[in-house]
């Protein structure tokens, strides 16, 4: 059963799993991409000694679909205090659940709760907490799964590398080898899916599929998925790909609670990962792809054709009119690749300045829809505190 504490909230922790919290000095918040808030807090160049920061907010979301049976496990591990953090709060996802998967949360104590009327992916679900998530004015969000699989005493871990400027994404790297419940193809694929995406996104994450990540405000606010499947790999090269500090720490894993629902075979995920992969590649790098693949028709047709010259000069006795057909047909083809890839790069110029309009315009939005809903939440206390004056 959910511990309860003195007001007669639910917090949901157990007495192993509780993470001290530490005594901070006021610090600094200074500009650049390395600081959790580069945006919303003014670098103070002098500070007066007794003035104090806003308080950090941690939110830590979970998806969720048809989880009633473990969704009580894994809020009990989950902490209501991480170092370094002022205010923790908790976020379900319901994806359409069609069993007590809300009731658990909210018997648990709960702080938000997003639900869907029927099943839109994890994908839709991520990015719905994302957006709750900031609404409710989070400067740093955690993504865990509902199944249990990652140590939630490791969630310190994640958010150290945010709260000191050094990353803006974090994933836990899990011990891909020491998972027995994981079949040795699985490991393998696990390891080649994590080195492409390291490719494609120029980062060194170690374990691209892993879903316990930590995201920093900013971070979150330039996140887009299209994706409808999983978001694991698009974020990580679309993060990438923008310049985003995305890092890897190593991270521990609990019992095998259920199978995974997102990976149904081997095949059907390695198949939409390897299109995700090439999909947001040319998204990000159209000029660079296109350039590579028109280079393979086109250096085949100019070399065909200059076979067709040798053979031509040297005087023998057949035309070799194919090749020469054929020669020009694979240099059109190549011809034709690289002006799709400009018109392409030239697209993809258009599309970053429409992220840059969308950036301003989330900010805008999420940032007036807290400011107002903290006002309303003031005055209502202020009300309430009028109709029931203290007693002398």
């Amino acid at each position: 059963m959910p511990e309860t504490n003195q007001t007669g909230l639910q917090t949901g922790r157990q007495a192993g799993c509780q993470t001290g919290r530490e005594s901070r000095c006021p610090q600094l918040l200074t500009h650049g991409s390395g600081s959790i808030l580069p945006d919303i807090y003014a670098e103070f160049t002098h500070p007066h000694p007794t003035r104090l920061l806003p308080p950090i907010k941690l939110i830590i979301q979970i998806p969720c679909y048809n989880e009633e049976n473990t969704l009580a496990i894994t809020l009990s591990e989950l902490p209501r205090e991480v170092p370094g953090v002022d205010v923790v709060e908790w976020l379900i996802i319901d994806d359409g659940s069609r069993d007590r998967t809300v009731k658990v949360a909210q018997e648990w104590g709960v702080d938000h709760i997003v639900r869907f009327a029927q099943n839109r992916g994890l994908a839709k679900g991520f990015m719905a907490g994302l957006e709750a998530s900031l609404r409710a004015g989070a400067d740093i969000i955690v993504n865990t799964d509902a199944d249990n699989q990652y140590c939630a005493a490791d969630i310190p871990k994640l958010v150290a590398p945010i709260l000191s400027g050094q990353a803006q994404i974090v994933i836990g790297a899990r011990p891909i080898q020491q998972i027995e419940h994981f079949s040795p193809a699985k490991k393998l694929l696990q390891r080649l899916g994590s080195w492409a995406v390291r490719v494609a996104s120029r980062t060194t994450v170690a374990d691209a599929p892993s879903g316990f990540r930590a995201i920093s405000r900013e971070a979150a606010l330039e996140l887009n998925v299209f994706n409808e499947y999983t978001y694991t790999l698009e974020t990580i090269i679309q993060a990438g790909q923008k310049g985003m500090a995305v890092m890897s720490v190593p991270i521990r894993t609990n019992g095998y609670l259920r199978p995974s629902r997102l990976v149904k075979s081997i095949f059907s995920y390695v198949q939409r990962s390897l299109v995700t992969i090439l999909r947001i590649f040319i998204t990000y790098k159209p000029f660079s792809f296109f350039m590579w693949l028109g280079s393979v028709p086109f250096s085949l047709g100019f070399l065909l054709g200059v076979r067709w010259l040798v053979l031509y000069f040297g005087g023998t006795s057949r035309s070799h009119v194919p090749s020469l057909i054929l020669s020009a047909i694979l240099i059109l083809i190549g011809s034709q690749l690289w002006v799709v890839g400009l018109l392409a790069d030239l697209l993809a110029v258009n599309r970053k300045l429409l992220e840059e309009v969308q950036l301003r315009v989330r900010r805008r939005e999420i940032e007036s829809g807290y400011s107002a809903s903290q006002s309303s939440a003031s005055q209502s206390r202020e009300s309430q505190s009028k109709k029931n004056p203290e007693q002398p």
